[in-house]
C-alpha cells in the first residue's frame, strides 16, 4: 500500500461538494488507519486488510463528525443551521458505509464486532461528557478517556492479529493514539479556538486559583490575551511537549519488541510525524 492510499480510496465516500461548501469535516484518522492496515497486512487477514482499514476509517470519521455537532442549536442563521444539519447527515452516512461495505464482502462477524465497538465508543463518550458537565474531570482523566474513545474502534480488530502483534497490538494502538492526541493538543494551543474542549482547559481547572476556575467556568469565549497568560503561567505547552516526548519513547520501546525487523521499520515509519516534531528546534515559551 502506498502511503495514504486508504485515505485516497475513502475520498469517493467523503468528498461531496455540498458538504465541503457548507461545513467542515474532521481530519481523516490517518495514523490509526495506517497502523491497522500494516498490522493486518502481515498475517492471514492480508487480503482483507485494505477493506478493514477502509471501513474502520469511515466509521471513525462518522464518529468524529458527530463530535463536531454543537450541543445546542441556539443560533438560527441559515448558514449555521445548514452546516449543523450536514454534519448530522454526513456523520450518519460515513457510519453507515462500514455496514454496506462489509455486507458486500460477506463479513458478518466483523459487522458485529464493529457495531459493538461503536456502541462502546458512544457509552464512553456519554460517561466523559457527563463528568465534564459536572466539572469532575481531571486533565489526566480527560486524556486517558479520550485515548480510550479514539482507539476503541481499532481495538475491535485485535482478533485478526498474529505473531507478536497479537500481544502488542493494544499497547501499540494506545501508545500511538496517545501520541496523536497529545500532538493535537499542542497544535490546538496555536489557535486557542478549541481551548474549552482540550487538555489545557482541564489542567488549568485542576491547577488554577479559585478565581481563574470561576472565570473559565463562566466564559464560553475567554479573553484571548488572558487565556494566553494562563497558558504561560501554567507552562502548558512545555508540559504537553514533555508528555509527547515521554510517551513516544514508551511506544518506541514497544515497537522494538516486534518479531520482525521489517515490521519494526514499518511501524517506525508510521510514527515519523512524532519523530519530526520532537526533533525540530522549537521554543517552548507560550507567547
Amino acid at each position: 500500500m502506498e502511503k495514504h492510499s486508504i485515505e485516497d480510496t475513502a475520498t469517493k465516500y467523503t468528498q461531496y461538494d455540498m458538504i465541503q461548501s457548507n461545513t467542515e469535516l474532521p481530519a481523516f484518522p490517518n495514523l490509526r488507519t495506517e497502523l491497522l492496515y500494516m498490522a493486518l497486512h502481515k498475517g492471514s487477514s492480508a487480503e482483507l486488510s485494505e477493506l478493514y482499514a477502509l471501513v474502520a476509517s469511515l466509521a471513525q470519521l462518522g464518529l468524529d463528525t458527530h463530535d463536531l455537532i454543537p450541543a445546542t442549536n441556539e443560533r438560527k442563521e441559515k448558514k449555521e443551521a445548514r452546516a449543523r444539519q450536514l454534519k448530522v447527515l454526513a456523520g450518519d452516512y460515513f457510519s453507515s458505509r462500514f455496514y454496506h461495505l462489509l455486507s458486500q464482502a460477506g463479513q458478518v462477524e466483523m459487522i458485529r464486532q464493529m457495531s459493538g465497538a461503536i456502541c462502546e465508543v458512544n457509552r464512553l463518550k456519554m460517561g466523559l461528557y457527563t463528568k465534564m458537565r459536572q466539572w469532575k474531570v481531571t486533565a489526566d482523566e480527560y486524556l486517558q478517556q479520550t485515548v480510550h474513545i479514539k482507539s476503541q474502534l481499532y481495538t475491535s480488530f485485535a482478533k485478526q492479529m498474529e505473531g507478536s502483534l497479537l500481544k502488542l497490538w493494544p499497547e501499540l494502538l494506545t501508545g500511538f493514539t496517545r501520541c496523536e492526541i497529545i500532538l493535537d493538543e499542542i497544535k490546538r494551543l496555536d489557535t486557542v479556538g478549541g481551548f474549552r474542549a482540550g487538555w489545557a482547559f482541564w489542567h488549568i481547572m485542576q491547577s488554577g486559583t479559585k478565581e481563574e476556575k470561576r472565570q473559565l467556568q463562566l466564559q464560553e469565549d475567554p479573553d484571548q490575551a488572558k487565556l494566553r497568560t494562563l497558558l504561560l503561567k501554567y507552562n502548558v505547552k512545555a508540559q504537553l511537549f514533555h508528555m509527547l516526548e515521554s510517551q513516544f519513547k514508551l511506544v518506541s520501546d514497544k515497537v522494538r519488541q516486534l518479531d520482525s525487523d521489517k515490521l519494526v521499520q514499518d511501524v517506525y515509519r508510521i510514527g515519523e510525524p512524532f519523530t519530526r516534531y520532537l526533533a525540530a528546534p522549537r521554543a517552548l515559551e507560550e507567547g
